[in-house]
C-alpha cells in the first residue's frame, strides 16, 4: 500500500471519528431535552391549570433579561442546529458504511451490529417524520384532528389524545424512539471512550435501557391516560 493511501486512510479514519462525535454530542442534546419536555407533559396529570401554567411558564423564561419567548427560541435554535447534524452525521456514517461494503475484500453477512444499526436509520427517519407531524399538531401548526380549538394546550392535547389512531401512531413513535435512545446512548458512550472495561461496559449498557425505558414509558402515559380517560377536560 502506497503512502499516499495510507494518509488518505488516516484522514478518512479521523474524519470517520468526527462525525461519530458530532452524532455523539448532538444526540445527548436532544436526550436532555426530550427529559426536560417528557416532565413537562407529565403535568398534565396535575390538571389543565397546572399544564397550561407550565406552558406559558417556558415562554417567559429569562425575562426580562430576554424578551417573551426569547428563551425559547433559543432553545428552538440549538434544537434545530442539533437536529441537521445529527441528520448530517447519520447520513454521512451511513453513506461511509455502505461504500465500505461494496470493497472486493468486504465479507458480507447479517450480524447484530449490521441489524442495529439499519433499525437505527430507519428508526431515525420514522423519528424525523414524527417530529414534523409534532410539531405542526402542537406547535407550529396547531392543527387539532377533532376540530375544536387550539389556543388552549391542554384542551388540545386532550382532543389529539382522544382520536385512538392518533395515539397508536404516538405510542409507535415513542416504540421507536426508545429503540433509537437504546442503541444510540451506547454508541454515544462508546464513541466518547466511556466503554473501555468490562465494568463500564455493563454500567452503559444498564444506563442505555433504563434512560430508553424511562423516556418512551414517560411520553406514553399521557396520551394512554387520555385515551383511558384518567386525564381528560
Amino acid at each position: 500500500m502506497s503512502t499516499t493511501s495510507l494518509v488518505k486512510g488516516a484522514r478518512a479514519s479521523r474524519s470517520t471519528v468526527a462525525l461519530k462525535l458530532l452524532m455523539a454530542v448532538s444526540g445527548l442534546v436532544f436526550i436532555g431535552y426530550v427529559l426536560l419536555h417528557m416532565y413537562g407533559n407529565l403535568k398534565a396529570f396535575a390538571g389543565h391549570d397546572a399544564f397550561n401554567e407550565y406552558a406559558e411558564h417556558i415562554r417567559e423564561i429569562g425575562e426580562p433579561i430576554l424578551p417573551h419567548e426569547g428563551a425559547l427560541w433559543i432553545i428552538r435554535v440549538v434544537l434545530l442546529l442539533a437536529l441537521v447534524v445529527h441528520v448530517y452525521t447519520g447520513l454521512a456514517l451511513w453513506g461511509r458504511a455502505k461504500k465500505a461494503r461494496t470493497t472486493p475484500y468486504a465479507v458480507k453477512k447479517s450480524t447484530g451490529a449490521n441489524f442495529a444499526s439499519r433499525m437505527m436509520r430507519w428508526g431515525g427517519v420514522t423519528l424525523l417524520l414524527f417530529i414534523i407531524w409534532h410539531l405542526l399538531n402542537f406547535t407550529v401548526g396547531k392543527v387539532n384532528v377533532s376540530g375544536g380549538a387550539t389556543n388552549d394546550p391542554f384542551n388540545l392535547m386532550v382532543d389529539s389524545f382522544s382520536v385512538w389512531w392518533l395515539t397508536l401512531i404516538y405510542l409507535a413513535a415513542m416504540l421507536a424512539l426508545g429503540a433509537h435512545l437504546h442503541h444510540g446512548v451506547w454508541s454515544a458512550a462508546q464513541t466518547l471512550g466511556l466503554t473501555g472495561t468490562a465494568g463500564a461496559r455493563l454500567r452503559w449498557k444498564r444506563i442505555a435501557f433504563v434512560t430508553a425505558l424511562i423516556i418512551s414509558v414517560g411520553f406514553s402515559l399521557v396520551p394512554i391516560a387520555v385515551l383511558a380517560g384518567v386525564i381528560s377536560k
